[in-house]
């Protein structure tokens, strides 16, 4: 076995390589047999710190003064931006009255700083980075297979559209052969009543030629023509074929009717890492919020708030004015709703824009500087409950005319995103009525809808897939349409 590549070899001289180690250059960081001490410490013995092998790395090797150079830096001055110093230095005129540290100590300090990274990097931090590449690993594999299962989900529905295309047209044969019949029979009705008279036709004929060779008086002067009879000719019957009249195809409107993709969504979830760390830099949270004010907003009934990054708050009530108060209570501005009716709902965007949903007139709109710009201009739907999400998109909840559907529409700007309405079996997320949908985003990017009919919370992610969906005793239900004329702001 060779000595110097067997793993249970023991620890051997770095000069010479053969000699078993027993001391150790805490400067030069080598091992050392006894013999080959002195030749390592011939260019100057105050150069290295020999010391047993066991006791290695235990010696500080501190920095050399630049202004004495004989000298090692064993202290920091705090006034000059923690340089190093040594005793010299921290008597002299550059450094009177200075504040000095123990190198030492602060040396001690980081140790224990290193030490407990090294053990969050180990024990925490690296095993979190591989399970969110595992997870990303697990996506990518599953990538082929969720989208070939969204391409089986799309050819059962073209087989399905294939059979009732069938459907339709066996049915439209089936009525051609009825109408076909039915054009046989008008035919073959006339076409007797016109052999009858033909029929007739002859015989008059037989008899006029036995009248005209007899000689017989009574039999001639008894003969009536029948030639008036015969002259009023019947109407000539003609049926036209029935035509088919194919519509033409729209294929916009037919890809609209076969299925809808949803757009590709990206949802980031907030990775949180606790290291039981202390955070001096984050405002600690009251035990009891603080009442910090309380605004008349003059509503007979306040509807909803809308908080803006400079303290001031938009309202509405039951009436058609919009109100906007600084945290002091004084009012600010005053702008109508477009219908001149109370508006469903209000949110402001990131631009510290007001988002109106005008339920009146179907419309969701933004005003600033008095302006006002429609961002959604809906049919057959009224729009209902707001909410912007942390990416800027628009979140509208909306009820259908009849109010029997419901639904969550994702917009960015005027552009629709996403519709979320059904669950995977086809069956409705919410109740379709026009109750109030009240409609959030959680920390997780998870859309939150509270269903005012339906007594409960359904909570969804970006794609549409509901994840919990708590039941709410009734007993224990919240109101939001409290009678209310307050706003009251707390922190």
């Amino acid at each position: 076995m060779d000595p110097h590549s067997s793993a249970q070899d023991v620890p051997r001289c770095h000069l010479c390589e053969t000699a078993i180690v027993n001391s150790y250059c805490d400067f030069c960081h080598v091992n050392l047999c006894k013999p080959c001490i002195g030749d390592h410490i011939t260019d100057g013995y105050q150069k290295h710190i020999i010391v047993p092998f066991k006791e290695r790395r235990s010696t500080l090797i501190y920095p050399t003064c630049e202004t004495h150079p004989q000298k090692n830096c064993e202290f920091q001055c705090e006034d000059c931006g923690n340089i190093f110093v040594c005793s010299s230095c921290t008597a002299s005129k550059q450094h009177k009255g200075h504040n000095f540290v123990e190198v030492t100590e602060v040396y001690k300090t980081k140790k224990e700083v290193i030490k407990r990274d090294t053990k969050d990097l180990k024990n925490q931090i690296s095993p979190k980075y591989e399970e969110i590449a595992l997870d990303l690993e697990n996506q990518l594999a599953n990538l082929d297979g969720g989208y070939e299962k969204l391409t089986t989900t799309m050819s059962k529905q073209g087989e399905q559209w294939h059979r009732e295309i069938d459907i339709v047209i066996n049915k439209m044969k089936t009525e051609l052969s009825e109408i076909k019949e039915k054009h046989r029979d008008i035919l073959q009705k006339h076409l007797n009543e016109i052999k009858q008279i033909q029929s007739l036709i002859k015989e008059t004929l037989q008899t006029i030629r036995k009248i005209e060779k007899s000689t017989e008086v009574s039999s001639t002067i008894e003969y009536s023509s029948k030639i008036r009879e015969f002259s009023k000719l019947p109407p000539k019957v003609k049926v036209t074929l029935p035509t088919f009249i194919p519509k033409p195809i729209d294929r916009e409107k037919l890809y609209g009717l076969f299925g809808q993709i949803t757009p590709l969504s990206t949802a980031t979830e907030e990775n949180v890492l606790s290291l039981n760390q202390p955070n001096t830099s984050v405002k600690e949270r009251l035990d009891e919020p603080e009442l910090v004010a309380t605004i008349q907003t003059g509503y007979g009934r306040l509807r909803s708030v809308a908080c803006l990054n400079d303290g001031s708050i938009w309202t509405i009530g039951e009436t058609k004015d919009i109100k906007c108060f600084n945290i002091k209570g004084s009012l600010l501005q005053t702008i109508k709703t477009e219908s001149g009716i109370f508006p469903s709902d209000i949110v402001v965007n990131s631009d510290g824009e007001l988002i109106v949903s005008d339920g009146a007139i179907r419309a969701v709109y933004k005003v600033k500087n008095g302006q006002t710009e429609v961002l959604v201009k809906l049919q057959g739907w009224t729009p209902s409950q707001l909410c912007v999400t942390s990416t800027g998109d628009l979140l509208v909840t909306m009820f259908s005319d009849d109010e029997t559907q419901s639904k969550v529409v994702r917009y960015l700007g005027s552009t629709e995103k996403q519709t979320i309405q059904f669950d995977d079996e086809g069956k409705p997320l919410y109740s379709g009525n026009d109750y109030n949908k009240y409609i959030t985003e959680n920390r997780n990017h998870d859309i939150c809808v509270a269903d005012f009919k339906w007594w409960l919370i359904r909570s969804g992610n970006s794609d549409g897939d509901t994840l919990v969906i708590p039941q709410l005793p009734r007993t224990n239900r919240l109101n939001p349409m409290v009678s209310q004329q307050t706003v009251r702001v707390v922190s």
